[in-house]
């Protein structure tokens, strides 16, 4: 099969409907909004959530929490992420994110956590590490330094 012999299965595909071309194709006139009220008119219809006047489900529901805006965020990495690199490099945030590792680096920096096995000694430089972390960089023989 080649690609100028691909073809769309019988019945997958439906054409559209032809509005308001005269009352022959069933859908002139009015063009299938019906008579009256407000979705038949040009630019009618309700905004996303309206109920006809009830409450709506987003207010009628309880709220809960708050984002606190003043919070530390951090990009996260597990030890296992840093096996790819070579023993005795020095991996640092700019280096991460050059590879393409960390796609994003957030307001508080990189956070090392600590699951899964290292198994190069590396000089790891970041932001913040969980015990665990710093536990396996040094039991593979390697550092971690808070930048």
């Amino acid at each position: 099969m080649k690609l100028h012999e691909l073809k769309a299965p019988a019945g997958s595909t439906k054409s559209r409907k032809r509005r308001g071309r005269g009352t022959a194709t069933g859908q002139g006139k009015t063009g299938g909004r019906g008579m009256n009220g407000q979705k038949s008119r040009s630019g009618g219809g309700v905004r996303l959530g309206f109920e006809g006047g009830q409450m709506p489900l987003y207010r009628r529901l309880p709220k809960r929490g708050f984002t606190n805006i003043w919070g530390t965020k951090y990009t996260t990495l597990n030890v296992e992420d840093l096996n790819r690199f070579e023993a005795g490099t020095e991996v640092t945030p700019e280096m991460l994110k050059e590879l393409g590792i960390v796609k994003q680096v957030e307001n508080g920096g990189i956070k090392i956590l600590g699951n899964g096995e290292l198994k190069n000694s590396l000089t790891v430089k970041a932001n913040k590490f969980t015990k665990s972390a710093v536990e396996k960089i040094e039991a593979a023989g390697g550092k971690a330094e808070v930048i």
